[in-house]
This record gives structure tokens, C-alpha cells and sequence, in this order.
């Protein structure tokens, strides 16, 4: 069956649930990357450098495995979609406290806080998807459950582009508060997962029974998610900072450049989720990682703005490539007890073990004269390649039934 003909099949209601959590994750990502367009004039008005405003980025990253523990296990026990509701007006309004700033410690305390909402979102809404769509669906809607991540920064790229010369850094991030409203549509037309509420009827165990016995799974998750987030992170954050310091760019080609990699990164998702449905979640993640080390030296190195964006688009293109397996992955491999909790709090770990790659990238780059550009490659094809060895050499449950005694198999029984 098609990706296309998968999602026809889908019935109104898991439609809906889709979009509802595409866009929660979609609002989040924009919320956090309206930061990455705005370290430099940050920095500018707090009398500090772009290297001590980028530690909003590590705190933000580092406080959403708590967010993620917090809210999965909220998750778990109270139902996917009220916490997911909760999580989204947190989201908010810390995004719209950090427009007040008045100092360099107060807008990292924001940021703080705003990553402990942030750390919730991806966890209960990809949980709540996957148990609510079918087995033959989860390819194609994993990579637009995770297309909602490079969609958040095409729209901070947009509104950055449009909006940033009138409303300044501070009007920004009131921007970033209209998420608020998804809220009224997961409230009138989202229902709760089926998975959750069958596993409400026969009991659970706690947290922490579970996962002592899927350890080697856990500390498996949390490595790749770690190399995950580096991959990520480490191939945005400072992009933007480099295009526009190093490359002597205007925020306006900024913008635009952000746009078009995007763009890229959208498509990958899409195209590799849908391609994991066929040939596996592991095939297809080492793939994209791959082709992701060849892609580097034009993503870096390119002479103008155009090739710069060829390159940033392939290189987008590969990298969420990847990530748009990651929802179905982890969810498939999550015991039942604990999907709500199990993949977004690995996940998160993760990027709690990566979170001063944006600092690590500054510093890099401060080191070598501000070559942004060789802290940029060196970062990337690092990770492109753990990212392969990890998720070649591990696990995978593709197509399992949640609910079953096969989703509950120990570790050991898992095919790896």
C-alpha cells in the first residue's frame, strides 16, 4: 500500500488527532527556534556576546528530559490528551514571559522554564498518534508528526524574515504565544488514545518496573538520541549565526536560506518515513545519515547565498530524512506500560547529553577564529556517522501491535 493510500484510509477522527499533534510539535519547534534568528541582537542588548546568550539554547534543550519525565508520566497516568493540552499552554505562556526580559539571567530563567513545557510536547503527542492511527500508516504519519519540527522553523523563518525589522527580538517571542490556541482544538475535536485507555481498564505497572527490565533498550534509546540531537542541533542552531556573521549576510538572506532548508527538511521527513514503512526503520535511518557526510562540504563551505542554499536544502533534506523515523522507532520499541513516558523521556535524555552543542559549536568556532563554517563540518559528519553505527546495530519492532503480548517482549527477545 502507498503512503498515500495509508493516510486515505485514515478515519475524521485519527485525522485529527494527526494534526493536532503536528501542529503541537510544529508551535513548539517555532517557539524554540525564534531563538536561533535572535542570539545576536540578544546579546546586543544585554552588553554580552552571542556565546553567553546561546546558554539559553544548552538550559532549554538540558530542562526537557525533566519536561519529558514530567509530563510523560502525567501522560500515563492521566491520558495523552489532557496532558497534551496542559503542555501546550506552558509552552506559551513562558514563550511570551520571555519577551519581558529584562537581563541576561532573567531571559535564561525563561528559557528554563520554557524548556520544561518543550521537553512534554514531542513525547504525549507522538504517543497519542501512534496508538490512535493503524499499522500501515505509522511510516508516512511518523514523518509528518516529525515534519512538524523543521515546519516550526520555517515559520520562525518567515516571521523572522517579515516581521523581525518592525517587531524587534522581544515582539518575537509574544509572537511565539499564539500556540496557546491549539488548545481550543485539542479540547472540541481530539479524543483520547485507544491503547491508553485499554491499558487504564487492565492496570499497569510503575515506571520504574518497567524499565529496569528494558534497560539495555533504554541506554540504547538514549545513545542514539543523544547522536540524534547532535545531528540535529548541531546542523541548525548556529546556522543562522553563521550565514549572518561569518558570510556577512542580511537577515533578510538569513531568512530566506532558513526557508528554503526547510523546505528540504520537510521533504526529507515525508520521504524517509514513508520509505522506513518499506525497507525498515534501521535501513532507513543509516541511509539518510550516510549520504549526510557527502552533503556537508556544500552545506558549509559554498561560495554565495544560492549554493549555500542547495546545500542547506540537501543537507536538511538527510538530516530530518532521518528524524522522520524517529516517532514510529521509538514508540514501536516502548513496552506499553509506559509509551507515554518511555520514548519522549529517552529522547530527551538525549538532547539533555547534547545540549551544549550550540555553546560547544560558539566556543569552536570563537577558538578557530570564528570559522563557523569548519565547527559546523566537523560537528556534522561526526554525528552522521554515529547515528548510523547506532541505529544499524540495534534495535527494531517494525509493524508491532500495541497492546499485545508481542509489544511487550523483553529486551532480549527484540530483533536487532
Amino acid at each position: 500500500m502507498s503512503a498515500l493510500e495509508s493516510l486515505r484510509r485514515l478515519t475524521p477522527q485519527q485525522r485529527k488527532t494527526v494534526i493536532a499533534s503536528y501542529l503541537g510539535w510544529t508551535l513548539d519547534a517555532f517557539d524554540f527556534f525564534i531563538l536561533v534568528f535572535v542570539l545576536k541582537y540578544i546579546a546586543e542588548e544585554f552588553h554580552t556576546d552571542v556565546p553567553a546568550v546561546s546558554v539559553a539554547i544548552f538550559l532549554t534543550l538540558a530542562m526537557r528530559a525533566l519536561g519529558a519525565l514530567v509530563f510523560g508520566l502525567a501522560a500515563d497516568r492521566y491520558g495523552r490528551r489532557i496532558t497534551l493540552m496542559a503542555d501546550v499552554l506552558l509552552y506559551s505562556l513562558f514563550e511570551f514571559l520571555t519577551g519581558f526580559s529584562t537581563g541576561l539571567t532573567m531571559f535564561l530563567v525563561f528559557r528554563a522554564l520554557y524548556g520544561i513545557a518543550m521537553g512534554g510536547e514531542w513525547g504525549v503527542g507522538a504517543s497519542l498518534v501512534m496508538e490512535t492511527v493503524p499499522e500501515d500508516s505509522r511510516g508516512i504519519v511518523s514523518g509528518i508528526l516529525q515534519a512538524g519540527y523543521p515546519s516550526g522553523y520555517l515559520i520562525a523563518s518567515v516571521v523572522f524574515f517579515l516581521l523581525f525589522p518592525v517587531i524587534g527580538w522581544r515582539g518575537m517571542f509574544f509572537v511565539g504565544a499564539l500556540p496557546a490556541l491549539l488548545v481550543l482544538y485539542i479540547r472540541s475535536d481530539v479524543e483520547e488514545s485507544p491503547a491508553f485507555l485499554k491499558r487504564q481498564a487492565e492496570g499497569r505497572r510503575p515506571f520504574l518496573t518497567v524499565l529496569r527490565e528494558n534497560i539495555p533498550l533504554f541506554i540504547w534509546s538514549v545513545l542514539l538520541m543523544t547522536a540524534f540531537n547532535f545531528f540535529s542541533h548541531g546542523t541548525q542552531d548556529i546556522y543562522p549565526t553563521f550565514i549572518e556573521t561569518q558570510r556577512n549576510n542580511s537577515s533578510y538572506t538569513v531568512g530566506a536560506i532558513a526557508v528554503v532548508y526547510n523546505i528540504g527538511a520537510i521533504c526529507g521527513g515525508l520521504f524517509f518515513g514513508a520509505l522506513s514503512q518499506r525497507i525498515g526503520r534501521k535501513k532507513a535511518i543509516v541511509i539518510a545519515a550516510l549520504i549526510a557526510v557527502p552533503v556537508a562540504p556544500l552545506w558549509a563551505y559554498a561560495p554565495g547565498p544560492v549554493l549555500l542554499a542547495i546545500g542547506a536544502f540537501l543537507m536538511q533534506f538527510f538530516v530530518q530524512g532521518a528524524w522522520g523515523i524517529v516517532p514510529v522507532h521509538l514508540n514501536e520499541l516502548s513496552p506499553d506500560e509506559v509509551r507515554g513516558t518511555f520514548p519522549g523521556f529517552a529522547y530527551q535524555l538525549g538532547n539533555l547529553l547534547a545540549s551544549g552543542n550550540a555553546t560547544l559549536q560558539a566556543g569552536l568556532a570563537a577558538r578557530w577564529d570564528g570559522d563557523y563554517a569548519y565547527a559546523l563540518l566537523i560537528v556534522a559528519a561526526v554525528v552522521a556517522l554515529v547515528v548510523a553505527a547506532l541505529a544499524g546495530f540495534g534495535y527494531e519492532k517494525k509493524d508491532v501491535r500495541f497492546g499485545t503480548e508481542e509489544a511487550e517482549e523483553p529486551h532480549g527477545a527484540m530483533r536487532i
